[in-house]
């Protein structure tokens, strides 16, 4: 910080000049302004040391724009443990499905106006699409090492965070054998008995629709076999877990950590991971191109994908993405997760044909 003399001095310096002649007090005067320029070159050199430490020392501070599809009480957690860490960042946030964060994003964009640094949102294509229109930012964070790479964007724009793996729950009071194959959910025995998320309203769902449509033993043909044996959409993977748990129906298509954790708790449910494999969503984090806070950006991401950030996924129930972390009881972790996918990018491009086709079969 600057240096001044207070007004008091400049006055005795006045009064001073009458009493011994100016020669004098121009050399006193000489002498305080010499040393004001010195006080001044010090803070200067003290200020960028600490900019310097700063910097070093990896701390990050500022406002952070964070956009996310998350529950608010996992974004909060998510919050909170990002500032033990780094106490001098504010993140905001905006939460809401992620079909409403991007239209509000691509709004903005278009507007000029984006607001954004961070997004983590429910899928891949998602990030997809925004990495066509040039929108993320890359980065590659320490973190990457700990993460299998068939969950990292090849060019940096976007990595995932967890593991949530649609799988096939079943009501244990209604079905006395468990299920071992997604062709289960087309047998007399499940006939009016399963239900499943819709992909007009979720995105889980309208991601599973892209994989086992081009995916062999499948194809569409498994959708219009599950609507000809009667199976009940709503709107998202909650309302699948209520109906199965409370005996409305026998069996659904739902992330895997909800059933987990509603069967912790009591309820007469169970899954299983069927033998073809599962189609898995990572809840994908990345950096907008023209975020305002990079570094406080990219210090979130690190802490994500952290060991500490990790752990908050697992206390509430989420597969963690790093490789060496043990997942929550039940379920299948990074490594041991047999993975159903498709060419994300032929995804994101027939996304809306997708959508379009599942209307078709299932009339809605």
């Amino acid at each position: 910080m600057k240096k001044f003399f207070p007004l008091s001095l400049a006055a005795s310096l006045t009064v001073l000049a009458s009493a011994c002649g100016a020669d004098n007090v121009q050399e006193q005067a000489g002498e305080a302004e010499t040393e004001e320029t010195e006080n001044e070159a010090e803070d200067s050199a003290d200020d960028e040391e600490a900019e310097e430490d700063a910097s070093a020392d990896g701390e990050v501070s500022g406002t952070l724009s964070f956009y996310t599809s998350q529950p608010d009480e996992d974004a909060d957690a998510l919050i909170e443990g990002f500032n033990e860490i780094h106490p001098d960042v504010e993140v905001e946030v905006f939460r809401s499905g992620t079909e409403e964060v991007i239209s509000r994003l691509l709004a903005e964009e278009e507007a000029g106006s984006a607001q954004a640094d961070v997004l983590l949102l429910a899928d891949a294509v998602t990030f997809e699409g925004l990495k066509e229109d040039d929108l993320l930012h890359e980065y590659e964070s320490p973190e990457l090492d700990a993460i299998p790479e068939q969950f990292v964007d090849e060019d940096g724009m976007y990595t995932g965070t967890k593991i949530m793996s649609t799988v096939l729950a079943y009501n244990t009071e209604l079905v006395e054998d468990e299920p071992v194959s997604w062709a289960d959910l087309t047998s007399d025995e499940a006939e009016n008995e399963v239900i499943m998320p819709s992909p007009l309203y979720s995105g889980a769902a309208a991601y599973n629709a892209g994989v086992f449509s081009r995916t062999d033993g499948f194809g569409w043909e498994f959708y219009e076999d599950l609507h000809e044996n009667d199976t009940t959409t709503v709107q998202g993977n909650g309302d699948v877990l209520q109906n199965v748990a409370g005996g409305e129906k026998a069996y659904g298509m739902v992330v895997d950590f909800v059933v987990a954790n509603a069967k912790e708790e009591g309820s007469p449910i169970d899954l299983v991971y069927p033998e073809e494999g599962v189609p898995v969503i990572t809840e994908p984090v990345g950096i907008m191109d023209d975020a305002e806070n990079v570094e406080a950006a990219e210090a979130f991401v690190d802490f994500i994908l952290s060991e500490e950030g990790q752990e908050l996924s697992t206390e509430v129930g989420y597969v963690p993405i790093r490789a060496e972390m043990d997942p929550p009881e039940d379920l299948q972790g990074a490594e041991e997760v047999d993975e159903l996918s498709a060419d994300l990018n032929e995804m994101m491009q027939t996304r809306d044909e997708d959508t379009e086709e599942f209307n078709m079969i299932f009339g809605e």
